[in-house]
């Protein structure tokens, strides 16, 4: 899985940009959680690039950018949590689940439409 790096308040307007050619997944992830890492490897073991040709996925790990975590629940209207997902189509977070909630198939039915 080639993930981008979410790290910046200008990687966010990127995303947001990017949003409008192509469906952007974001992946919230606290380094310091055996819950999320759990979600990451389930995510990364499912994940098939030939797939998800639609969707460019960034990731952001909350605990070294945790303004840029605050910035993402308030610039996308979404309540943070740890791990999260959302998915990002014309600048708006048009899905997010957490924790066990985070389930390949459901991302990858975003990615067909």
């Amino acid at each position: 899985m080639n993930w981008i790096r979410l790290n910046s308040s200008e990687d966010l307007e990127r995303i947001k940009e990017e949003s409008r050619e192509n469906l952007v997944m974001i992946f919230k992830h606290s380094t310091r959680c055996s819950i999320s890492d759990m979600a990451l490897n389930r995510l990364e073991r499912s994940w098939s690039d030939q797939e998800m040709v639609n969707i460019k996925p960034y990731y952001l790990d909350l605990i070294q950018n945790r303004n840029v975590s605050n910035e993402v629940a308030e610039v996308f209207n979404v309540r943070h949590e740890s791990p999260q997902v959302l998915i990002i189509k014309d600048g708006e977070a048009v899905y997010n689940d957490s924790h066990m909630g985070i389930n390949y198939s459901t991302i990858k039915d975003f990615a067909k439409n």
